[in-house]
């Protein structure tokens, strides 16, 4: 592999978030266990991390985010949700090592060789609950809303997952995204992170070269927070920062008390800080009719 460009495309992007997976769930103090991350992640994904620039110690927001993900997932859940449509899946894991009912269906979709890959990695094993393979490329717009009636037609109330996946796309593709979720996966829940400008500045000082040159560059980052998604009928239920969310679980990166102090002494950079990255849950407007 070429060291200046260890990633080749978005896809790639999973099994370095895999490896992040595997490096907590080694930990004796582990905020959760995967215990598929390492055999997912596989050579190529370790190979990864230690090419990109601060590889391991960049690893806690990934972290950050699986864990308040996980807990979001299973509250929805008990709140109703039958049916998981996961969009852009990769190598999640969670049908398989979360305390999930038998009887969630969860829609497992992404491109057809990560679909293969994830499966041929995983066939000896069983899933909590039922999982239905959705092999799409969710920027055919036709397929697209083939795979979300079908998560329409299935038992209800419908939660969507989006990890990792909208920072890449363009806010046109975003909003399309976003309406069809709306209108023909009627889905009552959409979970998902959330990158500010802020953050975009900072992954390309940091990363831009790297996932440029693999083709997997960082776009979306909406100015207008979880309002951009207001128009196509989504509102937001839940908020949580990367950086509070890192405090309160002790993932916090190197000199964060440092930061946190000197943000005290500017209120507007802390705020801007908070909001810079985030897990959200937003809530479909008719929520109350569904």
């Amino acid at each position: 592999m070429n060291p200046e460009t260890p990633i080749r495309n978005v896809s790639d992007t999973a099994l370095w978030v895999a490896i992040y997976r595997a490096i907590e769930s080694e930990r004796s103090d582990a905020l959760f266990r995967d215990p598929y991350a390492r055999r997912l992640g596989g050579a190529r994904g370790e190979a990864i991390v230690e090419a990109m620039p601060n590889g391991r110690s960049m690893a806690w927001p990934l972290v950050v985010r699986v864990t308040v993900m996980d807990e979001i997932v299973q509250r929805c859940v008990r709140l109703g949700a039958k049916t998981v449509l996961n969009l852009a899946a990769g190598l999640d894991a969670r049908p398989y090592r979360l305390d999930l009912p038998a009887d969630l269906l969860w829609l497992h979709v992404d491109m057809p060789e990560m679909v293969d890959y994830f499966r041929s990695h995983m066939a000896d094993e069983t899933p909590r609950c039922r999982v239905e393979f959705i092999a799409a490329d969710l920027r055919d717009a036709q397929r697209r809303r083939d795979v979300f009636t079908r998560a329409a037609a299935a038992d209800g109330p419908v939660l969507v997952i989006t990890e990792g996946l909208l920072i890449y796309l363009e806010s046109d593709d975003v909003t399309a995204l976003s309406r069809d979720l709306h209108d023909v996966a009627r889905a009552r829940w959409w979970l998902s992170d959330l990158a500010s400008p802020a953050l975009l500045r900072f992954l390309a000082t940091n990363w831009g070269r790297t996932v440029q040159q693999g083709n997997a560059p960082f776009r979306f980052g909406p100015r207008e927070g979880t309002a951009f998604f207001a128009p196509q009928g989504w509102r937001e239920v839940e908020f949580r920062s990367t950086w509070d969310e890192a405090w309160r679980l002790n993932r916090k990166p190197a000199f964060a008390w440092l930061w946190r102090a000197l943000s005290w002494l500017q209120p507007r950079k802390r705020e801007t800080g908070r909001r810079m990255s985030s897990v959200v849950l937003l809530e479909s407007d008719e929520t109350a009719r569904i």
